[in-house]
């Protein structure tokens, strides 16, 4: 399966959850807003979606400062 990231196509296995993914890029799912498809995705789903083949996601990582 092939999902889109930030413009950068990753193939990944099936079944894979979105929280799976952004731990697999080093990120932690809790700092990171994820948007599924064009959609906002809740942080509270990110344990139980799953991704698709040819599922588009931007993620944002959020930093604190000023």
């Amino acid at each position: 399966m092939r999902v889109t990231a930030n413009g950068t196509s990753y193939e990944i296995d099936p079944g894979m959850t979105v929280a799976s993914f952004v731990r697999a890029r080093a990120l932690d799912p809790r700092f990171v807003v994820v948007e599924r498809n064009g959609e906002p995705l809740e942080r509270s789903r990110y344990e139980r979606v799953r991704l698709a083949d040819g599922d588009r996601l931007e993620l944002v990582r959020a930093v604190a400062g000023g």
